[in-house]
């Protein structure tokens, strides 16, 4: 990131969140000095990330093992046809840099698991799950438990999405484990095999970028979803809010 985070150059870029009073120069300072953690690079992890980069979070590592294909250019917008074939990291980052020169961008082109995972998870501020793994998610959850990191959770499929806010750091909190207990029996359903509606995966990616702005920026006022499921059906454009609760026997956030 070059020069003062905020100089006049940065004044101006980030102007429309400092007018906000809930924001000012407080929370675009707090944005400058965060880092964030996103995993996956696909349909949630593109728009989070363009929209992490344009707000001016200062560092954004972004991780993921897989090539852009043309079946991603549907619904992943931060990717384009000539970017087939290339590391969705490297596609993803140009994009982000692109928008914002200013900020930082760590590019992790390995699927993060053991030891890696649990380093990455402690180095950032917040962490966004974009994946398409229930394995992978239980794994980035129960990372972000032993750090103590909030963790912004997101997933569609077909023409339903969901959100919530995991957060360790509240006694509150449930983690992802109290809300969908991990089973040895689960079958993975990818959108490869079920399709995804193309802005839905826009739509919750973006509310994940707008959590994880809240958590870092520190908002006046501002409540996250924590203890809260927001699912959204893009057909019929109906939201609703659930009410999760930390689970008195989980296995993840309780031992």
């Amino acid at each position: 990131m070059s020069g003062n985070p905020l100089d006049d150059e940065a004044l101006l870029r980030y102007s429309r969140h400092i007018l906000l009073d809930e924001w000012g120069v407080a929370g675009q300072e707090r944005l400058a000095g965060s880092h964030a953690l996103i995993i996956g690079a696909g349909g949630l992890g593109c728009p989070a990330s363009l929209f992490l980069a344009s707000a001016g979070v200062g560092t954004l590592t972004i991780a993921d093992d897989d090539r852009v294909d043309l079946t991603n250019l549907q619904r992943q917008i931060a990717h384009e046809t000539a970017s087939v074939g290339e590391l969705k990291v490297r596609s993803l980052a140009w994009r982000m840099h692109a928008i914002n020169p200013r900020i930082t961008v760590n590019e992790v082109a390995a699927r993060l698991d053991g030891d890696a995972l649990l380093k990455a998870v402690a180095a950032a501020d917040v962490v966004l799950d974009c994946t398409d793994s229930f394995a992978t998610r239980h794994a980035i959850n129960r990372a972000c438990v032993a750090a103590k990191k909030p963790l912004v959770s997101g997933a569609a499929i077909r023409f339903d999405g969901q959100v919530s806010v995991f957060d360790p750091r509240l006694e509150r909190s449930p983690c992802y484990h109290c809300v969908y207990p991990e089973t040895k029996d689960f079958a993975e359903t990818a959108c490869a095999e079920m399709g995804v509606f193309a802005p839905l995966v826009g739509i919750v990616g973006s509310l994940q970028a707008a959590e994880a702005l809240k958590i870092i920026a520190n908002i006046d006022g501002a409540e996250t979803l924590c203890g809260r499921l927001l699912t959204i059906d893009a057909k019929t454009m109906e939201v609703t809010i659930l009410r999760v609760k930390r689970d008195a026997h989980c296995g993840v956030c309780r031992t």
